[in-house]
């Protein structure tokens, strides 16, 4: 069914060039962008009675991040015995919040060899394979510094599987307990419209938790820039073509991640 879908979304936009798709990795789906929802309606329907293709359409999901608000030192002991040789690793992770923008960070702070330098590498695998796979919804964390400042090895039973698997526990059990907190994208919006629309573009923006940067132009034209949730986005060239009867037009791109309001974090997780 995978091949068919390709097959039919290649065949497609090589006919339309205002049809354009695209497989996002993060979030696993394939986003199809036209020039608005009828297009991409009727590109749909083509898909089934042309081509044969069923596929679950819907509203592109949002790359959401989450971060920590508070440290945290997490304590993780990797123990298996199973016979013959087993495994050992032992680490203690501190974890402190980052200024936005700032990413992941690692720092090895053993000290008097506690842990041998050759396991250092796979503790560090470990602590970013657990970071990509957040406390709250399964989303990256992000802008974090972890640091490595003890831990303890066995001379038979460590090895560097042992101690990929004790830095993947100490940020498991730790992210939870820092005050995770869920990110959402925000994006730069603009939108210049009719003066006689205004009114009603800004009270949409309103109904789409926007902020109201600045408002300029004269009578004739008027530009709205804002900040608005990427999540709140969708449809909206629909919804502003509808207001506007088809005179305004606007451009949108990505600004940074803000915390998400905690009243809409159930319906969000």
């Amino acid at each position: 069914d995978q091949d068919r879908l390709s097959d039919a979304l290649r065949k497609l936009s090589d006919e339309d060039p205002t049809f354009v798709v695209r497989f996002n990795e993060e979030t696993g789906q394939t986003v199809m962008s036209g020039m608005g929802e009828l297009h991409l309606e009727v590109l749909v329907d083509r898909m089934r009675r042309e081509f044969s293709v069923e596929a679950q359409v819907g509203r592109p999901r949002v790359s959401y991040r989450e971060t920590l608000t508070r440290p945290y030192r997490s304590d993780a002991r990797f123990v298996r015995q199973t016979g013959g040789h087993g495994q050992y690793g032992h680490v203690v992770l501190d974890l402190e919040p980052l200024d936005q923008g700032e990413g992941i960070q690692f720092v090895n702070g053993i000290a008097g060899g506690v842990i041998p330098r050759e396991y250092i590498p796979a503790v560090e695998r470990g602590v970013r394979e657990a970071l990509d796979n957040g406390p709250l919804g399964g989303y990256p964390l992000v802008d974090l510094k972890v640091t490595l400042v003890d831990g303890s090895y066995h001379t038979v039973d460590s090895s560097e599987m042992a101690f990929r698997s004790a830095g993947m526990m100490g940020i498991r059990e730790g992210v939870s307990k820092a005050g995770p907190i869920l990110l959402e994208p925000i994006a730069d919006l603009e939108v210049v419209t009719p003066g006689e629309f205004l009114s009603d573009v800004i009270g949409d923006l309103g109904t789409r938790r926007a902020q109201i940067r600045t408002i300029e132009g004269q009578e004739g034209i008027q530009t709205v820039r804002a900040l608005v949730p990427l999540g709140e986005t969708f449809s909206y060239t629909t919804a502003l073509r509808s207001i506007t009867q088809g005179r305004a037009s606007y451009t949108m791109e990505f600004r940074h991640y803000e915390p998400v309001p905690e009243g809409l974090l159930r319906t969000l997780l």
